[in-house]
């Protein structure tokens, strides 16, 4: 299948031989997850009472005092998905109902005041241009270097929301939220950014413009870190042969691993807890309110689960009243819809304290869930692990086997979806970090079909950050309200109430 030259050039790369092998594997054989009943309140689903919730949200503040807080923020995709109808209005002429909104609405996006100053600069009138129709004219400037770039930009860096006559993008949303809720007793809000080496100088550039302005704004600091998806994660694509795709001169292609690549870069970061969330999902500041509200009690949530398995890992470890301990941790499992071993209650004295251990001993993830409103994507659901033991996952679509009658319809029973709405325990009860990557369900990889120079290869993206790479996590699902999920995936989404405000357009 790979020839010297191959294995040289996959050395060089990084991809080590057992990740190799795992591709291969998976791309003959593609595993999928076996559904076994959807996420129910009260049957893997928590749901906060109105005094829970307040109750949650002023404890949070204490909580957090001698905690360090880090908001991870995967955020090196590229914008030029968001207008795949504009693209095709420029290639095709194909003037589609979501173009035909675009066009209608022009002068309410955020973006609207620079583009039409850097039109004025090529000496072309905007509002002419449209009253003319010439509308192609208009969005070539908006896509192409010629005029705003945005196509190639990451989408970090679009003009997202007006506020009068502050523009702001959504990396700047992301230093408003952490602001609100990540900030420790020194005050300092920790955010780390996972970008293309592309991009990196726009971020720095970024910055440097930008910071001093909104700690001044917030009166907080900003520490500001980033990284790369680490090229050792990358895939071989393969052919539909299952053969490696190859150039015509004969090279291996070789692609990003996709968002599950990720835990290697969470892996490095020395927190206490991490609020993951997608860098698209964010929304304007009169409606920030349940998103703050949320993810404080969502890590309020996390640090009581966190500091109940350390004093129960701590009496295991020592074996302190070892029965009255046991109990205690059965307990805890059972609030955190932990199922153990169908052979447990064969278990002696020292090997239930040994399984115990090894069960809460594990990292902790908190997922806000939302009500199901048709969005792509996954959901929560029970799914039996490779050792027959139930266990709670977020499942992508794309892993299910819908062609199963009996899958597609607990696909169809499912009522709620994971808009990516994370807090996670980053350390072991004695203060040292996870490996993460001990973690992952290596069976879970994700095959797609896409294409190069017009011909259809198989792409493999490993486990997702939420998905497989965060398997073999203590998983316990929050349901959260709506308004906390606001994704831009089109341009279109920007016309959403969540990030227009209609009374403050450009004009």
């Amino acid at each position: 299948m790979f020839t010297n030259q191959d294995f040289i050039a996959i050395e060089q790369h990084g991809i080590h031989q057992e990740a190799l092998q795992r591709q291969v594997s998976v791309v003959s054989q593609p595993q999928q997850v076996e559904l076994l009943r959807p996420v129910t309140k009260n049957d893997g689903l928590l749901v906060l009472t109105k005094e829970e919730i307040v109750e949650k949200e002023k404890k949070y503040s204490q909580q957090i005092d001698s905690k360090c807080v880090v908001k991870f923020v995967p955020a090196s995709g590229a914008a030029s998905r968001m207008f795949k109808d504009l693209f095709n209005f420029l290639n095709n002429n194909d003037l589609s109902d979501s173009v035909k909104e675009v066009i209608e609405n022009l002068t309410q996006f955020a973006f609207f005041e620079k583009l039409a100053e850097i039109m004025k600069a090529n000496h072309l009138d905007i509002f002419q241009l449209i009253e003319n129709k010439q509308y192609q004219t208009i969005f070539s400037f908006l896509l192409e270097s010629k005029g705003l770039n945005y196509a190639s930009l990451p989408k970090a860096l679009l003009a997202f929301h007006r506020y009068n006559e502050q523009i702001r993008t959504a990396f700047d949303e992301h230093l408003i939220e952490a602001a609100a809720y990540a900030c420790g007793k020194d005050n300092v809000a920790h955010l780390h950014f996972t970008i293309s080496p592309e991009h990196a100088t726009l971020f720095q550039q970024y910055i440097k413009e930008k910071q001093a302005f909104y700690e001044s704004l917030l009166q907080v600091k900003f520490e500001i870190s980033f990284s790369f998806q680490d090229s050792s994660t990358d895939t071989i694509a393969f052919d539909f042969e299952n053969q490696p795709f190859r150039t015509d001169d004969g090279h291996l292609v070789v692609r990003p691993g996709g968002h599950g690549s990720l835990i290697k870069n969470l892996n490095t970061l020395n927190a206490d807890i991490a609020f993951i969330k997608n860098i698209d999902n964010v929304t304007l500041d009169e409606l920030k309110t349940d998103t703050i509200t949320y993810k404080k009690v969502l890590a309020s949530l996390l640090l009581d689960y966190q500091q109940q398995t350390f004093d129960v890992l701590s009496h295991l470890r020592d074996g302190l009243h070892l029965e009255e301990t046991i109990t205690k941790a059965e307990l805890l499992l059972q609030r955190m819809f932990v199922k153990l071993s169908p052979s447990y209650p064969n278990f002696s004295l020292e090997e239930k304290k040994h399984y115990l251990f090894q069960l809460l001993d594990r990292p902790i993830r908190i997922c806000g869930v939302v009500k199901q409103t048709g969005e792509p994507g996954g959901g929560p659901f029970w799914v039996t692990n490779k050792d027959g033991v139930h266990s709670l996952q977020i499942v992508e679509s794309s892993e299910m086997n819908l062609n199963k009658i009996q899958q597609q319809k607990i696909f169809e029973q499912s009522r709620f979806f994971n808009p990516v709405d994370i807090v996670c325990s980053l350390k072991h009860f004695d203060g040292t970090c996870f490996d993460f990557e001990k973690y992952i369900d290596y069976s879970r990889f994700f095959v797609s079909t896409k294409s190069l120079n017009g011909k259809n290869l198989k792409a493999i993206e490993n486990p997702g950050l939420w998905n497989g790479a965060m398997s073999d996590w203590l998983t316990i699902f929050v349901l959260v309200p709506l308004t906390t999920f606001a994704p831009v995936k089109t341009i279109n989404d920007l016309l959403h109430k969540e990030h227009l405000k209609r009374n403050n357009v450009f004009a």
